[in-house]
């Protein structure tokens, strides 16, 4: 017998912010944001997600959304609560296996880009040699990509997950939080290349702007001290 088409248990529609999802997306890492969905140990199961920007970079000839894009987290799917078969659900510590079975991306939605952030909008690992914004919009052929921003390059193409992990602990965002602000605050001496000052922020602290806490209800109370709390998605 054919195995079992693998759980749905999460999707998205390409053509809603990430706030007006079925299941609201997140864009921090924290351990009181709430679980949308869960899986059973062993289980094989399906994850639709949205770009990193939640569909802020358009398949277009400019690169001002990229320019001007809100960069202070990933969008994610999630969080998924996982229950092993005795019915626990798994705590902090715990050593969780995934295997990521197939990628690919929505039907309709075949493409993606590639770019480099603006200085003024948080840059890249070579801000100082590459400063301004620029993009090139990818195309998907079978196994094969192609940009009409790069002409002549065709290559087959092996997709990513992007950006996949666990909330910490809270014991782990304090210890998180505590060294960034160490960077920030300037009682870590920044490093150097070649004896050049890396101009690129070393750290970014938690900020309530642009936070998408997934079911938290907005604007509470609670709100407030996890936006205050969480880390940031977007790595660097």
């Amino acid at each position: 017998m054919a195995p079992t088409t693998p759980r749905p248990v999460i999707t998205v529609d390409v053509w809603k912010k990430p706030w007006e999802q079925e299941k609201p997306l997140h864009n921090r890492w924290h351990p009181e944001i709430p679980h949308v969905a869960h899986v059973v140990e062993g289980e094989v199961f399906r994850v639709e997600a949205v770009d990193w920007s939640g569909g802020a970079i358009k398949d277009n000839n400019s690169a001002d959304d990229l320019k001007f894009c809100d960069a202070t987290g990933h969008y994610l799917s999630g969080p998924i609560r996982i229950i092993d078969i005795s019915g626990a659900p798994a705590r902090p510590g715990d050593l969780l296996s995934v295997e990521i079975l197939d990628l690919g991306p929505l039907p309709g939605n075949e493409w993606g880009f590639t770019g480099t952030m603006d200085r003024e909008n948080g840059g890249g690992f070579l801000t100082d040699h590459f400063p301004y914004a620029t993009k090139a919009i990818w195309y998907f052929e079978g196994i094969f990509a192609y940009s009409p921003h790069i002409p002549g390059v065709r290559f087959p193409g092996l997709i990513h997950p992007g950006l996949i992990g666990t909330a910490p602990s809270k014991e782990l965002l304090d210890i998180w939080n505590a060294r960034e602000a160490s960077l920030v605050n300037g009682t870590v001496q920044p490093p150097t290349l070649c004896d050049i000052l890396h101009q690129r922020p070393l750290a970014n602290l938690p900020t309530p702007k642009g936070s998408l806490l997934g079911l938290v209800e907005k604007r509470t109370a609670n709100w407030e001290r996890i936006a205050a709390e969480a880390a940031r998605t977007t790595p660097g």
